[in-house]
């Protein structure tokens, strides 16, 4: 028997998208997904990258704290130190 394949798909009206990955790929995956959301000319949100990110998650054994750390990292943005504050809220 061959090498499993996960799949996961997203419809977001008119629009379709499939991932396809084995286990070996799943940080490549997540990392994947943090592109498309960063892509403006994509619907494809940083929320659909959560959601589909958790499912990649959990095709994780939960003894392999490691592999999850290093896949969270993966889909979190990068910060960006010119970014300006949405809020200004007091701290005191």
């Amino acid at each position: 028997m061959g090498q499993e394949i996960n799949v996961l798909a997203l419809v977001k009206g008119e629009e379709k998208y499939i991932f396809l990955f084995d286990d070996s790929r799943r940080t490549e995956t997540l990392r994947m997904l943090g592109r498309f959301a960063a892509d403006p000319e994509l619907s494809f949100s940083w929320y659909d990258a959560a959601v589909l990110g958790q499912k990649v998650r959990q095709t994780i054994p939960p003894s392999d704290d490691a592999t999850i750390e290093a896949m969270s990292a993966a889909i979190a943005p990068a910060s960006a130190p010119n970014r300006s504050r949405r809020f200004n809220l007091p701290t005191s």
